[in-house]
């Protein structure tokens, strides 16, 4: 479970008081600083796996993109920072952003052409608070992957499964396509990245 601290802050308290090197995770959640729950080990298995198929077809393509370790996406205006598990950035577009050299930070959809949240128990995060966030921000891909099917039974089904939604931008709202057990994923932003959901979700399985 997340666990909010007490205090409404701004972005820019948040920023100056996140602390270095603690091992603990922080997000802002309108104001509200909350405490991220350390991922388990299939979850951080499964990040690797993507980022490092997503890195082989940015280098195979090249793309003027990266992933960085740490970068913080904050919706334009509003008290919030997110740290999403995968983060594909626009070298191209970085000059328009205002905070990246000193704070790591994007705030234009233009900057971000793929995120993706690995979904864990603060599952509605991901399925609405980030997923308007994203949409509203313009971020043209949004992957949320939810390997443990933890979501609601109206996002992945009854009996719930293991599902994948890449959600993309039509005339500014997300259209959301859902891929579950042994489908091939469809992604707008790398149409030939040839991955299957049974290979993200077995990438923990030893």
């Amino acid at each position: 479970m997340t666990q909010a601290l007490p205090k409404v802050v701004t972005f820019e308290e948040f920023v100056n008081w996140l602390p270095e090197n603690t091992g603990v995770r922080y997000e802002l959640h309108h104001g509200n600083i909350i405490e991220m729950a350390q991922p388990v080990g299939e979850h951080e298995e499964i990040k690797g796996f993507l980022t490092i198929k997503l890195s082989a077809a940015i280098d195979r393509l090249d793309l003027p993109y990266f992933i960085p370790n740490q970068a913080i996406v904050r919706p334009h205006g509003k008290d919030c920072g997110y740290f999403p598990d995968v983060l594909l950035l626009n070298r191209a577009n970085l000059v328009n952003e205002k905070l990246w050299k000193k704070q790591s930070t994007l705030s234009l959809g233009e900057s971000i052409p793929l995120v993706m949240e690995i979904v864990s128990t603060n599952w509605r995060d991901d399925y609405h608070l980030k997923y308007a966030d994203y949409e509203e921000m313009g971020i043209p891909e949004y992957w949320i992957v939810d390997y443990a099917a933890l979501g609601g039974r109206n996002f992945i089904g009854n009996p719930k499964q293991p599902t994948i939604c890449v959600c993309y931008l039509v005339d500014g709202e997300y259209q959301i396509s859902k891929f579950q057990e042994g489908d091939y994923i469809v992604s707008p932003t790398f149409p030939e990245l040839n991955l299957t959901t049974n290979q993200i979700f077995q990438a923990g399985v030893v």
